[in-house]
């Protein structure tokens, strides 16, 4: 038995070494080119709260979303549940981590807030404030659109956008970054989105830049960027985890992402492969700011979902 136990162990270490040498292998030209061919798909964004069934009462309750699906883990000491306006696999969802025995988390001032879109933005904020949801800013016509803010039970902030009907209602993640231009040129490079819009108020004094796929910000979810003028540093707090983004094909996304690195900044934090708790291939980075992201093979995406299904 403990003869076998090595061979197998021998097996995974030699096929991780050979996914992490492909994508050594890949010509830096190809695989810069490949990013922008790629099927990317915003997947889901980590959010760690203290009380995972308030936090799921309040974002089915008060924002509307359904409760797709909820795990305890007793032997790890933690519960997940996944919440959105959609399926799993067509829609952008938010996955709420609880750590047993933690009640509390630093938000820091790096994240920002999530961006809802709603067609009737009014009805929408005098439901949250009948089920006792805290409204920080009133509905207030901006330079585009009509929008509010809330905080929900754990103090992460939320935005609610007017918008038409959109196919992800999770419209936005927004990130407080130093450099605005590192920033969006990284995710350019290394993930493939496009800049869909860049909006500069120096009366507030910020600039925005919003990343994505496609071409219509209003019909995709999107990384709003925001740079405050003049500050040059955030806390990053451990609310806030990261993002998962679909890819197919993680060694290709691995090797561009650390080319892009080596110019922009950023490391890879986790070499392309499987992870053990599944069969899923993953790679994980850090950009230049500190902000983590996943990115997750389609298919073995797709495959899990429907196994929770």
């Amino acid at each position: 038995m403990a003869i076998y136990k090595q061979f197998a162990y021998s097996v995974v270490l030699f096929l991780s070494l050979i996914g992490s040498s492909m994508a050594a292998r890949i010509p830096s030209d190809d695989v810069l080119g490949w990013v922008k061919k790629d099927n990317h798909r915003f997947l889901h964004a980590d959010i760690r709260v203290g009380d995972l069934n308030r936090t799921i009462k309040f974002y089915t309750e008060s924002l509307g979303m359904k409760l797709l699906s909820q795990k305890y883990f007793s032997k790890q000491k933690y519960s997940k549940a996944v919440v959105g306006f959609g399926p799993q696999d067509t829609h952008f969802v938010l996955e709420f981590t609880c750590i047993h025995g933690v009640e509390k988390y630093e938000i820091g001032t790096a994240f920002g807030h999530i961006g809802i879109a709603t067609q009737d933005i009014y009805a929408m904020v005098e439901n949250i404030r009948v089920k006792g949801g805290v409204i920080t800013r009133e509905p207030a016509a901006g330079h585009s659109t009509i929008y509010a803010f809330g905080l929900d039970p754990d103090g992460y902030t939320y935005e609610l956008i007017q918008s038409p009907p959109t196919p992800e209602p999770i419209s936005q993640i927004m990130l407080h970054v130093a450099d605005l231009d590192r920033a969006i040129k990284f995710y350019e490079k290394a993930l493939g989105m496009n800049l869909l819009q860049k909006y500069d108020s120096p009366q507030e004094k910020f600039t925005l830049g919003m990343v994505g796929y496609g071409s219509n910000r209003t019909q995709t979810t999107v990384l709003e960027l925001k740079y405050n003028y003049n500050v040059t540093e955030y806390t990053r707090g451990n609310g806030y985890a990261e993002v998962a983004i679909g890819t197919d094909n993680v060694y290709k996304s691995a090797a561009a992402v650390k080319l892009v690195t080596k110019e922009l900044g950023g490391q890879i934090i986790l070499p392309p492969g499987p992870i053990s708790q599944s069969n899923t291939k993953i790679t994980s980075f850090v950009d230049p700011e500190g902000f983590k992201t996943d990115l997750v093979d389609n298919k073995d995406y797709l495959k899990e979902v429907q196994k929770k299904e």
